[in-house]
């Protein structure tokens, strides 16, 4: 129970900071005042319990609402940012990664989704030679939905 009860605490002293900081006006950080601020720090905090509390399995909890965070803060703020689906799956990866560092568990799986991210947001700059690499993509794309379905009954099935 005070495991429980001091990521709770985490979380009002991050939200009270956020608030505080809101509230004094600090022209240096106007641009945190975003409810994309608010999934930043409670990915930080969530990292921060897991790596605390050596409850190791919250790592990709709080690696994917970080990196939601941060991925709509630059959305919003920054004109270079890239407005990618495969960004998502990147953010997957890498937090399979980071609980894979810690647990043992999916490293292969977040590799593999890393990978696969970086071709997809990156395939429209290959050359001409790869030309069938856009008709993969094409697909992929077109499909993509299925083949989330289909995985999960996959890891539905192989799990019974």
């Amino acid at each position: 129970m005070k495991k429980q009860n001091s990521l709770i605490a985490y979380i009002f002293i991050g939200l009270g900071l956020f608030f505080l900081l809101r509230h004094l006006k600090i022209p240096i950080i106007t641009n945190f005042y975003s409810w994309q601020t608010i999934l930043i720090i409670i990915g930080i905090i969530l990292l921060f319990y897991s790596y605390t509390s050596k409850n190791y399995d919250q790592l990709f909890n709080g690696s994917i609402v970080l990196g939601l965070g941060i991925h709509f803060h630059g959305m919003n703020h920054y004109q270079f940012w890239i407005s990618h689906w495969a960004v998502y799956v990147l953010i997957v990866g890498i937090a399979f990664l980071v609980r894979a560092s810690k647990t043992k568990r999916g490293f292969l799986l977040g590799t593999a989704l890393t990978a696969v991210s970086i071709f997809m947001i990156f395939s429209n700059q290959l050359s001409h030679y790869f030309y069938w690499v856009h008709d993969v993509k094409n697909y992929i794309e077109l499909f993509w939905p299925i083949i989330l379905i289909i995985i999960g009954v996959v890891l539905l099935i192989k799990k019974k």
